[in-house]
Order: C-alpha cells, then sequence, then structure tokens
C-alpha cells in the first residue's frame, strides 16, 4: 500500500551553543529532502549542503551514533560554531522519532 511522504521536524538545543533545526522527509524507510539550518555558523558555509547530502537517503531507523559519524566525516575540516555532530543526530533522532520514523520499517 502506497502511503504519502511523512515530514518531520526536529529540534535540539546544544548546551552552551546553538539551536539546530532539522526538516526532513520519509519515504521507503529512508530519509529525504534533509534540510539542517539553524542558529549556527560553519565555516566554509558550502559544509552545511555536504551535512545534508550525506544524511540524505539514510534509513530512518539509524542509530544516533552512526548519525553523528556520517555529519562528523561530512564536516571534513569544517569549522562549526556552536553546533557538534552529536547535536545535529540529535535533532534528527528527534525529528524521526516525533514523526515515528523507527516504527514500521521493514525488516
Amino acid at each position: 500500500m502506497d502511503t504519502p511522504d511523512d515530514i518531520a521536524h526536529g529540534e535540539y538545543k546544544v548546551p552552551g551553543g546553538k539551536l539546530v533545526v532539522v526538516d526532513l522527509r520519509m519515504a521507503g524507510g529512508r530519509m529525504a529532502g534533509v534540510q539542517v539550518s539553524g542558529d549556527f555558523f560553519l565555516e566554509p558555509a558550502s559544509a552545511l549542503d555536504d551535512i545534508n547530502a550525506a544524511l540524505d537517503g539514510l534509513p530512518v531507523d539509524i542509530g544516533q551514533d552512526e548519525l553523528a559519524a556520517r555529519v562528523q566525516g561530512a564536516m571534513g575540516d569544517a569549522e562549526p560554531y556552536g553546533i557538534t555532530a552529536q547535536g545535529v543526530a540529535e535533532a534528527v533522532r528527534r525529528a524521526l522519532d516525533a514523526a515515528g520514523g523507527a516504527q514500521g520499517v521493514g525488516e
């Protein structure tokens, strides 16, 4: 049975840091159209596109540690100001959990 894409939104305030916001769609048990934003800075700014691309297509039941590793890898040598890879992963997991992203996923 076909179901419409589920929209997910999550936010996480990094302790002593900035707000991370994640918006994405869930389609076929995977993340799609991932957009990370917030009141933080990355240098170079193009690293944000790399983070979004690294998260796009990942399974919705991925663990937070693996998410953080993917984000850290995508950051490469970029300098994050006010966020951490773990903070981005937390915002993604909050979005997925709020939308039921870990439920009903195939084997």
